[in-house]
């Protein structure tokens, strides 16, 4: 007997243990019961039907492939199916990313690995990151490390985020090529935040080893800075999920926050938090409106160097 949070059919796991294609012909036969005429190109918008889903043979023609196997599939009688064949499937049944690599597990292979990150913020995103003006730094990088946001906040206590060049947006750049990040965060930061950078591009460059860009980026590196060659032969690799980080801001002293990455997969975007530690600089609302007072207006404190989103 299956737990009542779980859908009918997962009982045991069947989807992911023992005969995975029991798992897969069930999981298409669900799917094609969830379809409409309508979806099958060329159909009436009146089309009815007594029994729900399209026919077998009307989503073998939509994917492409001969209604004799796509039985066998649902059968759990077809052979392992290719990547072409579960991507034609998955097409067809115009699967979300998360469903679509589900397909892919169940027929056990490896979900496809998007060919980029997703140019756009999703409009939640974007609205946490106004929302925190106020209250803490939040800034947003995607899965090549180039930035794609930062709030008031950020731009208040870390200053100019971007450079001049065709990197002037990423990050792992900057970490390696910015002026003066040593008087800012000191030695012990400096070492951090480059091998955290080299750590982040060796995972870029396998997820997306096809990708221009960061090949050249990783080709210019190699040849121009001797401290990323030194940290990339540690041969490290992935993401620094939570780190305390400590930053000497011009004005403000020696600042201290705790960081927190939390990753948006679809997208492949990562949304950085900067909670404050020890010392709460003061909402910038404030310093707004003390400045009004007197007339002036407001200007953030910028350090003299462009450092990392990773201070």
């Amino acid at each position: 007997m299956h737990p009542a949070c779980c859908p009918p059919g997962w009982r045991d796991n069947e989807f992911m243990v023992g005969d995975e294609r029991l798992g897969l012909g069930e999981y298409l036969r669900r799917r094609r019961s969830e379809m409409t005429p309508r979806d099958r190109p060329g159909a009436s918008a009146l089309s009815h039907r007594r029994v729900p889903g399209l026919r077998r043979q009307e989503l073998a023609d939509v994917a492409g492939i001969s209604v004799e196997y796509y039985t066998r599939l649902e059968q759990g009688r077809a052979s392992r199916p290719s990547r072409e064949i579960l991507t034609a499937l998955a097409r067809a049944f115009r699967l979300s990313d998360a469903e679509r690599d589900h397909l892919f597990r169940l027929a056990d292979e490896r979900p496809p690995q998007p060919r980029a990150p997703a140019a756009e913020i999703r409009p939640g995103l974007r609205h946490l990151l106004d929302s925190l003006d106020d209250t803490m730094p939040v800034t947003i990088h995607d899965g090549r490390l180039d930035m794609l946001a930062f709030n008031v906040a950020a731009a208040d206590l870390f200053g100019p985020m971007f450079g001049d060049g065709p990197y002037g947006h990423n990050i792992v750049h900057q970490a390696f090529t910015s002026a003066g990040l040593r008087e800012v965060l000191g030695n012990e930061g400096v070492e951090q935040i480059a091998r955290v950078a080299a750590a982040e591009l060796r995972k870029a460059l396998s997820l997306y080893p096809d990708d221009e860009r960061l090949r050249s980026l990783f080709h210019e590196l190699s040849t121009s800075s001797p401290e990323f060659g030194s940290q990339w032969e540690r041969g490290e690799i992935g993401t620094w999920r939570s780190a305390m980080k400590r930053v000497n801001h011009p004005t403000r002293g020696l600042l201290a926050f705790d960081s927190e990455m939390l990753h948006d997969p679809e997208n492949d975007h990562w949304v950085m938090l900067f909670t404050p530690r020890t010392l709460s600089p003061t909402p910038l609302s404030t310093r707004q409106q003390a400045g009004d007072e007197k007339g002036g207006q407001h200007a953030p404190a910028h350090f003299p160097v462009r450092p990392s989103a990773w201070l």
